[in-house]
């Protein structure tokens, strides 16, 4: 995997929130759990004058924040982030349009860094499984490293997901069955042991670039946060990358508080519902939520951290169905919002939120778009 003599760059260590076991490099602790960086740097208090922070670098503006790319040589990089934070009167809300990104989804916010992370390390080739859009990200970021890529996807995989993975230079392999499936056969390869499992669901560098979404939502309203966000959930990228996010920031001394964490999930194959509220509201329409198929992960391997996130901040999951997540995508449309079927389960989400006194009224609420109707 690793080149002959190249460097090794950056923080390398992760660490296991379970057993406290270290480990140089691992795509998941030799117990079984989720690793975390052993360290995450943090810059000092007070916030900079947000008139005065330099936000050219996109994301990477909060580099000061982020474990991967000390050495701006290392990032891999398309100028990502920096995404627009725009009001959606309509909803009462402002919508953060994470589908202007690269490849059309927020997934460039994990991208960016796991690929960072895999150059720091001298990796050549990396393995990734994905219904879509995590797959065209890692692909398309692979191919701006130099890395080969080979991204396992299902077999009815949108078939514009599949030519962007294509024309990255990344090998597809379509695997027939359920999502669980396609991990299978991509942690088959990863056991072959020379490949580099660069997955959005596992890695720590993935959520590390997913909490930038905080650091710019709060840089747009002059460091202050929200009283709630309401993101898509299926493995959790962007939900634990927004809790991390937002408690970096106050760790640091440059917001005051965490934003309370509400998750949408596909009515059906919701599993962070389940746990919370019991099979009823997992599956209100007694069918999956099909429209909403990015989110359809049955046993997201963070489930333990997506909780713990919710029990922090006072938050809280609902399955949406398929009938609002498309009543909810024509109203986005028509309010010039072109943005994929799944993207409508957050909206969704807020106005049932809404109906049932979650979120008050006068509530400050921010909600992601997550990916394009131009991959549909």
């Amino acid at each position: 995997m690793a080149r002959d003599g190249a460097p090794t760059a950056g923080p390398t260590a992760l660490r296991c929130p379970d057993c406290g076991a270290t480990h140089r490099d691992r795509w998941r602790c030799t117990c079984g759990s989720p690793l975390r960086f052993a360290e995450r740097p943090r810059p000092e208090p007070p916030a900079p004058d947000p008139e005065a922070f330099d936000a050219r670098e996109g994301l990477w503006s909060f580099a000061d924040f982020l474990p991967v790319g000390d050495d701006p040589a290392d990032r891999v990089t398309l100028g990502e982030g920096a995404t627009p934070l725009v009001d959606a009167p309509d909803w009462n809300a402002s919508f953060k349009l994470e589908y202007v990104f690269p490849t059309g989804s927020f997934k460039d916010r994990g991208a960016t860094t796991t690929l960072t992370r895999a150059r720091e390390l001298g990796v050549e080739r990396v393995v990734e499984d994905s219904s879509g859009n995590a797959g065209a990200a890692v692909a398309t970021y692979a191919a701006r490293a130099g890395i080969d890529a080979e991204i396992y996807v299902p077999a009815d995989v949108k078939e514009s997901k599949l030519t962007a993975i294509r024309r990255a230079g990344a090998e597809p392999v379509r695997v027939p069955g359920s999502r669980e499936d396609v991990t299978d056969a991509c942690l088959e390869r990863v056991r072959e042991g020379d490949a580099w499992y660069a997955s959005h669901a596992w890695n720590p560098a993935f959520l590390a670039g997913t909490a930038t979404f905080a650091y710019e939502v709060a840089h747009r309203r002059d460091w202050t946060v929200p009283d709630a966000v309401v993101t898509p959930l299926g493995h959790g990228t962007l939900f634990l990358g927004a809790y991390l996010g937002f408690r970096a920031m106050k760790a640091a001394g440059w917001t005051d508080r965490v934003p309370r964490l509400l998750g949408a999930q596909a009515a059906g194959v919701a599993p962070v519902v389940r746990a919370l509220h019991g099979p009823d509201a997992a599956d209100p329409a007694d069918s999956v939520n099909d429209a909403a198929d990015g989110i359809q992960i049955a046993e997201p391997v963070q489930i333990d951290r997506i909780r713990e996130a919710i029990a922090a901040t006072d938050g809280d999951a609902v399955a949406v169905t398929q009938t609002d997540a498309e009543r909810e995508l024509d109203r986005l449309h028509a309010d010039g919002f072109y943005v994929e079927p799944t993207c409508a389960v957050a909206p969704a989400a807020l106005r049932t939120f809404r109906e049932r006194g979650v979120i008050g009224p006068d509530e400050d609420v921010v909600v992601p778009l997550t990916g394009s109707g131009l991959k549909t």
